[in-house]
């Protein structure tokens, strides 16, 4: 990977050097089904790649680079002068000495497939044999794929042609036709080498259309399309995507004022894929498991429907205007972030998208902005191993919520109109902060330099909490917020705020009475307009999630909560009351046992499915890290009790009756549990309205395989009546998953020692490896963990070296012993890779936050 990277400095001093006026890339894809080759075995299975480069050189007579990674290259040729592939290609670059003004490279190499899901992807489907491709490049695997300049700011058109096995269809970012046995497709816009794209296989391909008339009357007619694997066909619902597209289109067409510029629509669901998905202008690849075999909760319904449109803001967040280096990456995955939420609200039947944003989105921007390795929005990215870990929650969840915070901060239609503008200033152009804040500021009115330094150039979260003094009557004679902000970060912001008062009604509901929005700066901000009113029984700072903090509570807030959480009607405000509360467990200030027993008091009660599938979660990790050791049993028994109970008191069929099945099953363990599952699966029991699909007999198998109540045999039966793609990933999982020493040991060598597996199956192994049941086993790993990781991430591509070392570190392995040896390894690390470093350091954050809480709960268990 070292010799992999580029570094900001050199990809600037080559921007000032170059202009890249176009691409003509060829590729030859036939051995993809017979060939040179295996990456199982020994060579990598590879393909053709000529790659021609039309460029400019302002300074003639100096020198450059282009970006390659390859197997090998055949011929290099500058200017017609036939270079020497040995003298100018080390593996990664393409050495460029005498350039002219005009220029034309010419570089054909052969390129190998990929099994990591970086570059072009083959996957061969166990279904029915059937190989398939896709690209997926951010941010710089482009090269891995053809020569170019792997930059976010050299921007050119570019002609695809493709020379495919017979019988496969070819998609790439323009529209396409075959003729004479190759795929030719038309010229793109300026686009950036990310964002390329080639799908290619025997797909599943559906059709349809949009159609907008505007004002002036032109009118724009967009193909749109969706593939997926032969196997996933039946499983399908095209309808349903198609009709959140063209929801988006006529959204984003209203509010952006911006014809779509990418001709047509294709949208890609692509097996083995390590993102949600990828915003390739005109050929949008997703993760195939937003295709669902089994039945699923509205909530992930929501979630695919965010996740295209949170793609299709892109097209002009991103791809229309793109950062001119990954350091504003926010300028598109922020912005998609919040067009995601803001889209589904307005244009969707997920007309609550905001209380998942709150309740689950925001989640992730808390964690990450309190790991040591948290950073401002507009990020310092000194290179690409930086950019790479840079797609984290500060970028897309915090950077979000920020722009949340800055439309009540400036008015919907300012925010707008500077987009307007912004699209319009800079189409096919490349972007820094300042020309965002630049149009901002035209819009509103507004100095944006103050907002910007607060909120987008510093890291860290605040804490907001209310401080309440009564009078004799009994009303409200003081109430103010209170801001903190940690020592590390210890900016206090502007905020934008509602303050919510509620009380018990005297039917025992818990409704809001008194509302006011305020402006909180400093450390402590009165709010006058509340003087007088009735005492609260709870305050809510940050009442309909104005802006990004952390919601604290004053003595009598948390005590209400303790004992009518349930009775809070508001779902909003219901699920920020949760979202706090969990924030307080990680935090060591409630104990995880009190997170618990409210799960399993109020969680039957939470109408929002999204919500309630997030408690779920937190209650698992509340358990698993967070739970005093000494308690993990007792906790253990509550959840399943809990959690067998609602499912039995759910509405037969319901969703809430599907995430209660599926929450029990991770939480059993008992000998009467794992009977219930088995009998389940076999039919000699049943739940009335539960139905056994096969998702659902996967998640019940994996815990029966963990608790050794399911053998090697019983998966492999399983693995036979669902021989697809979707079920060897599950069998591998629950394969790693035994109780057994041996299993542990082939799992390890697997994924550490060898590149046989998939990125799918690595990612398979590494889940079924951590059983926070089989503590003792994988204790023995600790050790070797720390011997091993260096060397992985300086063998293995990037994004195993990531699923490595995040997914096998000792987290389990919760003593100060395991924090000691973490501390030792970077102590002696000091010169290891700063990504690396950084993923270790994170690791080792979450490992402190646990043994804190386990403290705070063992505290709690005493007293």
């Amino acid at each position: 990977m070292p010799g992999e990277n580029l570094s900001r400095d050199e990809a600037r001093e080559r921007a000032a050097l170059l202009s890249v006026d176009g691409y003509d890339v060829s590729l030859d894809l036939r051995s993809a089904v017979i060939g040179d080759g295996d990456s199982e075995g020994g060579a990598p299975r590879t393909f053709r790649s000529v790659t021609t480069i039309r460029f400019r050189c302002n300074e003639p007579g100096a020198a450059s680079f282009a970006d390659l990674i390859a197997p090998s290259v055949t011929s290099v040729s500058l200017n017609g002068r036939d270079l020497d592939p040995g003298e100018v290609f080390d593996g990664a670059r393409i050495a460029l000495e005498d350039l002219a003004a005009e220029n034309e490279l010419v570089v054909d190499a052969q390129c190998a497939y990929s099994r990591t899901g970086e570059g072009l992807h083959r996957f061969v489907d166990p279904e029915d044999g059937e190989v398939y491709l896709y690209t997926q490049y951010e941010p710089a695997d482009s090269r891995r794929v053809f020569a170019n300049f792997e930059q976010p700011d050299l921007k050119a058109p570019y002609r695809f042609e493709v020379r495919a096995p017979e019988g496969w269809t070819v998609w790439s970012n323009g529209a396409g036709e075959l003729a004479d046995g190759v795929w030719k497709f038309a010229e793109t816009k300026p686009i950036s080498t990310y964002i390329t794209c080639v799908v290619a296989g025997p797909y599943h391909y559906v059709t349809d259309s949009y159609t907008r008339t505007f004002e002036d009357g032109t009118k724009l007619e967009i193909p749109l399309g969706a593939l997926c694997r032969k196997g996933l066909a039946p499983h399908f619902d095209a309808d349903d995507v198609f009709l959140i597209t063209k929801q988006g289109l006529d959204f984003f067409h209203d509010h952006f004022d911006y014809p779509y510029p990418f001709g047509k629509y294709d949208q890609a669901f692509v097996p083995e894929y390590n993102l949600g998905a990828m915003e390739n202008p005109g050929l949008v690849t997703f993760r195939e498991e937003y295709i669902f075999r089994g039945k699923v909760t509205q909530a992930s319904y929501e979630a695919r429907a965010n996740v295209i449109l949170h793609e299709m803001a892109h097209m002009w967040f991103g791809d229309l205007v793109t950062m001119e280096w990954w350091d504003d990456l926010w300028l598109k995955e922020s912005f998609a972030d919040f067009m995601g939420t803001f889209g589904a609200v307005g244009a969707t039947r997920f007309t609550d998208a905001w209380i998942t944003f709150a309740n689950r989105r925001k989640a992730w921007a808390y964690r990450a902005d309190q790991l040591p390795s948290t950073h401002p929005v507009t990020a310092d990215i000194h290179d690409l191993e930086d950019a790479k870990l840079n797609f984290d929650g500060i970028t897309y969840a915090k950077g979000a919520s920020v722009l949340k915070q800055l439309v009540a901060y400036v008015g919907q239609d300012a925010f707008l109109e500077g987009a307007r503008r912004y699209f319009k200033r800079h189409a096919y152009g490349n972007t820094r902060l300042g020309d965002l804040l630049s149009v901002l500021g035209e819009t509103s009115g507004r100095d944006m330099s103050a907002w910007a330094r607060a909120w987008l150039q510093t890291a860290g979260v605040n804490s907001l909490t209310p401080q309440v003094l009564l009078d004799a009557a009994g009303r409200v004679a003081e109430l103010a917020v209170v801001q903190e902000a940690p020592e590390s970060h210890p900016e206090e912001r502007p905020h934008r705020v509602a303050v919510g008062l509620y009380c018990r009604t005297p039917e025992g509901a818990l409704e809001r009475y008194a509302r006011v929005e305020t402006d909180v700066e400093g450390p402590r901000t009165l709010v006058a307009d509340l003087v007088g009113a009735e005492a609260p029984d709870l305050v809510l700072v940050n009442d309909d999630d104005l802006t990004y903090c952390k919601i604290r509570f004053d003595d009598t807030s948390l005590a209400t909560l303790r004992e009518h959480l349930g009775a809070l009607t508001d779902p909003l405000a219901r699920a920020l009351c949760w979202s706090a509360l969990w924030n307080l467990t990680r935090d060591a200030l409630l104990p995880a046992r009190d997170f618990v027993d409210l799960v399993l008091r109020f969680a039957g009660r939470e109408s929002d499915i999204g919500v309630l599938q997030m408690l779920h979660a937190w209650a698992n990790s509340a358990l698993e890290y967070y739970a005093a050791p000494q308690w993990r049993e007792t906790g253990a028994e509550l959840l399943a009790e809990g959690a067998l109970r609602e499912l039995r008191e759910a509405e037969p069929g319901s969703e809430h009756q599907l995430a209660w099945a599926r929450f029990f099953a991770t939480v059993a363990f008992a000998e009467p549990d794992l009977k219930l599952l088995t009998d389940l699966l076999d039919g000699t029991s049943a739940i009335d309205g539960l139905e056994m699909d096969q998702e659902l007999r996967w998640a019940f198998l994996e815990p029966l395989a963990a608790h050794g109540a399911a053998d090697e045999s019983t998966l492999a039966a399983e693995l036979a009546r669902d021989d697809t793609a979707s079920g060897k990933r599950h069998q591998v999982r629950c394969l790693a998953a035994r109780p057994s020493a041996a299993v542990k040991a082939q799992a390890w060598a697997q994924v550490v020692e060898s590149e046989a597996l998939s990125n799918a199956l690595v990612e398979a192994t590494i889940a079924g490896f951590g059983q926070p049941s089989q503590r003792e086993l994988t204790a023995p790993y600790a050790e070797k963990y720390f011997a091993a990781i260096e060397r992985v991430w300086r063998e293995r591509s990037i994004q195993i070296g990531m699923d490595v070392v995040r997914g096998l570190f000792p987290a389990l392995q919760d003593r100060p012993e395991t924090l000691q040896a973490t501390d030792a390894w970077l102590a002696e690390h000091r010169d290891a890779a700063p990504a690396l470093r950084r993923l270790v350091l994170e690791a080792r954050d979450d490992l402190a936050r646990a043994l804190r809480a386990q403290a705070c709960d063992a505290t709690a268990i005493a007293g």
